[in-house]
């Protein structure tokens, strides 16, 4: 189950977040979260000369510093049957691309006591679209079929995060998204009042996501390569921190009752999903804008085959091998657009001791080396500028804002812009990427 780091930086006015909900599946590995522990020494070495800092920063000075090119791909035009318009803006995160959902009542053929609901969070990182009750009309959310448990009441779900977690029932959905439907999807109702169990101590785990204020978002729709958020383990065992019967007790659940990607569910282009974000200025943008596509190699705006496109295969839970900084991350690597930033670990840039922002006096380019099909290797530029400037700024849409984290390299939605970022869903096919699982992008 890929999760989060939810940081928050209530000093400076930014909230950061590097999110995946949900689950894993069966395929995916067990995915170490990203942890925001400050480093433990403000005594750093750079290779070329080295700063103490007492003052709870990091500080330190480099010989060489090139900055990375800022990728230049175009988003295709919203407006086809197989695309939704992506939006960055003011929503109280920053960094935080959005879609409006539409559901309507279950097995209606999407025509049925219909709600659009806007600012869903785009999350390549999680699978499953949870919803907060509260934006729910009741109208609506009266004919959306509850899935039992095993003692017939409705099945309730944890999202758990590193540091935030959501509890609510499950329930299914015809989904709608631009011009394409899936039928009877069930989605994760986060706060849902009706379940009035206590949160179980194993779902607890930081922050209650209670409020779409305190995700940032009316919810999040998990696109990420898995078909289900948690698959087989669910359906054969016990799993504790994912299913519960409606009074608390770990249960198992068939895997065509579990939270779905609903990207997966659509009746035609459901192979995969293309995510492309417009570049932004390096100084940040006020909005940023984007396309989601659905289907890979299906229709003539969503071509992976001849692309050129860097593809990693097998990629299980979207997970590749990477090195950076002389660690390598091996399956810890990934593409998340549901993570602010690019949670990282350098000791050569210095980061605030409190909000965990890199703040470099100049910007700094990096490069990641990742481990792509085949044996072949490629570089990935990216830049990281001063965070505290960033987020005094104005601006929403960020393309080199950085965060200190160990455990995983997490290519957060600055590394999207200006690239299509392709998610292969696992068992289906595609021309240009094979079977998946995999990942891949293009930059240009």
């Amino acid at each position: 189950m890929r999760q989060i780091a939810w940081i928050i930086a209530a000093t400076l006015g930014l909230s950061m977040a590097a999110c995946g909900g949900g689950g894993g599946g069966s395929d995916a590995p067990a995915s170490t979260a990203v942890s925001a522990t400050p480093a433990s020494s403000t005594t750093l070495s750079t290779g070329s000369s080295t700063t103490t800092n007492t003052n709870g920063t990091n500080s330190s000075t480099s010989s060489t510093n090139v900055l990375a090119a800022d990728a230049t791909a175009v988003p295709t035009t919203a407006g086809l049957t197989n695309t939704l318009a992506v939006s960055v803006s003011g929503t109280g995160i920053h960094n935080q691309p959005m879609v409006s959902v539409t559901i309507c009542g279950s097995n209606t053929g999407a025509s049925g006591n219909c709600t659009t609901i806007p600012n869903a969070i785009v999350d390549t990182g999680s699978y499953g679209l949870r919803l907060f009750r509260s934006v729910i009309p009741d109208a609506t959310f009266n004919t959306l079929a509850a899935v039992p448990d095993s003692s017939n009441q409705t099945l309730a779900e944890c999202a758990g995060f590193t540091s935030a977690y959501g509890w609510g029932t499950v329930h299914l959905a015809d989904i709608k998204l631009s011009g394409e439907t899936a039928t009877a999807v069930p989605i994760h109702v986060l706060q849902d009042p009706s379940l009035t169990t206590a949160v179980p101590n194993t779902c607890k785990s930081g922050t209650a996501l209670t409020t779409p204020a305190a995700l940032g978002g009316n919810g999040i729709m998990g696109i990420g390569v898995n078909l289900q958020d948690c698959g087989t383990p669910c359906a054969l065992g016990l799993v504790s921190g994912v299913y519960y019967t409606n009074a608390g007790a770990v249960t198992t659940v068939p895997v065509n009752q579990q939270v779905a990607n609903p990207a997966a569910m659509l009746a035609q282009d459901n192979n995969g999903v293309i995510l492309e974000m417009a570049q932004v200025a390096d100084s940040g943008s006020a909005t940023g804008s984007g396309t989601l596509v659905f289907g890979i190699d299906t229709q003539s705006n969503n071509t992976l085959s001849g692309a050129g496109a860097t593809l990693f295969p097998n990629a299980a839970g979207g997970n590749f091998t990477a090195a950076y900084n002389g660690t390598t991350y091996t399956n810890e690597a990934y593409f998340d657009s549901g993570s602010t930033a690019l949670f990282l670990q350098d000791t050569s840039i210095p980061h605030d001791g409190s909000s965990l922002l890199y703040i470099p006096t100049t910007t700094q380019g990096r490069t990641a080396t990742l481990n792509a099909s085949g044996s072949s290797t490629v570089t990935l530029g990216f830049n990281i500028a001063n965070g505290n400037t960033l987020s005094t700024s104005g601006n929403n849409a960020f393309n080199d804002l950085g965060v200190y984290a160990t455990g995983a390299l997490d290519f957060g939605l600055p590394a999207f812009y200006g690239r299509h970022v392709y998610y292969g869903f696992q068992g289906r096919t595609s021309t240009g990427g094979g079977t998946g699982p995999y990942v891949a992008y293009v930059s240009n």
